[in-house]
């Protein structure tokens, strides 16, 4: 009896120990710490089954800045040396991902052309409003997306006068300051969706640096559901659209298109492996009301995406982006 009352008397005195618990929480903070700097700089390595966990992290990998400085308060509030020390290494994996973005576009070289892309939705109320905004962007080429009757009349209407070549096929279009040949469908259809869906079409815009090879394309919508992020269609017409990216013979080449998904995410590899993107500017597009994620995208082989940028909402549910191309 003796003897377990010593015991008791001793874990007592352990229990109160000024300090012990937050130590131990320190410890809990700087594990946090790590596996976060880990999955903010390897997450190529995370298995994308079940549920495409992969995709979906990647989906908003840059919103692991947040929980950065959320970790960041705690581990001061708890003053733990040790858990930030931890953080150093998930603020240094986020600086050198996305700290580049966060600075200003260089200057152009001159050989540049500014294009704006742009889901309009096809439940816009104001299409003639859409269409004078993008109008104010000065931009070369603009590509539309859910383009659907009679709001396809509204758009030629109103950007005939700044933007005198047009094509439309399906439901993207590619207005230009520049004349357009080749114009033609570019098939990215999934195998399980029925035909008459058209989401892909290529022209050579005749830039006043030579000839241009233009993409515009809409990729099939992802779904995040309690079995993970759906993407299997968006995937396979990601290759698609790699797939004839991947023959174009024509250089320089520039993708413009609403393609459901961030460039980190592993599914839209076929595109991002071939085409380089925006090197600075964030540039969340959608959802217009509180944007998350830019998911309108712009990317180009052999030129430079420079300065990326959102405009002002229209009645789309996105928000346009506007880049800068410098060719090379």
């Amino acid at each position: 009896m003796v003897e377990r009352a010593d015991s008791g008397a001793v874990a007592a005195e352990t229990s109160v120990i000024p300090g012990v618990g937050q130590r131990r929480r320190g410890w809990v903070l700087a594990g946090v710490a790590v596996v976060l700097g880990g999955v903010l700089g390897f997450h190529r390595l995370v298995p994308n089954w079940p549920g495409r966990v992969g995709s979906l992290i990647e989906s908003f990998l840059p919103w692991g800045g947040v929980l950065v400085v959320v970790l960041l308060v705690v581990a001061l509030v708890r003053r733990s040396a040790v858990a930030l020390v931890a953080l150093l290494l998930p603020v240094g994996v986020w600086v050198d991902t996305f700290g580049g973005l966060l600075l200003p576009g260089e200057e152009s070289g001159g050989r540049e052309l500014v294009v704006v892309q742009h889901n309009v939705s096809d439940e816009n109320r104001d299409p003639a409003g859409t269409a004078r905004a993008l109008v104010d962007s000065g931009a070369d080429l603009v590509a539309l997306e859910e383009l659907v009757d009679p709001q396809v009349a509204a758009y030629e209407k109103a950007l005939a006068a700044d933007y005198p070549h047009h094509v439309v096929r399906g439901t993207v279009g590619l207005w230009s300051k520049h004349p357009l040949s080749g114009e033609q469908v570019v098939d990215i259809k999934p195998r399980s969706i029925e035909e008459g869906w058209s989401r892909g079409l290529r022209a050579v815009v005749r830039s006043p640096y030579g000839d241009v090879a233009a993409y515009v394309a809409h990729l099939p919508s992802v779904r995040v559901g309690v079995g993970g992020l759906a993407s299997q269609r968006r995937d396979e017409s990601a290759a698609l659209l790699g797939c004839a990216i991947a023959d174009e013979s024509v250089e320089p080449v520039i993708l413009l298109g609403d393609l459901n998904g961030v460039v980190e995410d592993r599914g839209l590899r076929p595109l991002t492996s071939q085409l380089g993107f925006a090197e600075s500017g964030f540039a969340f597009s959608f959802p217009a009301a509180f944007p998350l994620a830019r998911i309108d995208q712009v990317m180009a082989r052999a030129a430079a995406v420079g300065h990326i940028r959102t405009l002002p909402a229209t009645g789309s549910d996105h928000l346009p982006v506007v880049a800068r191309v410098t060719l090379e």
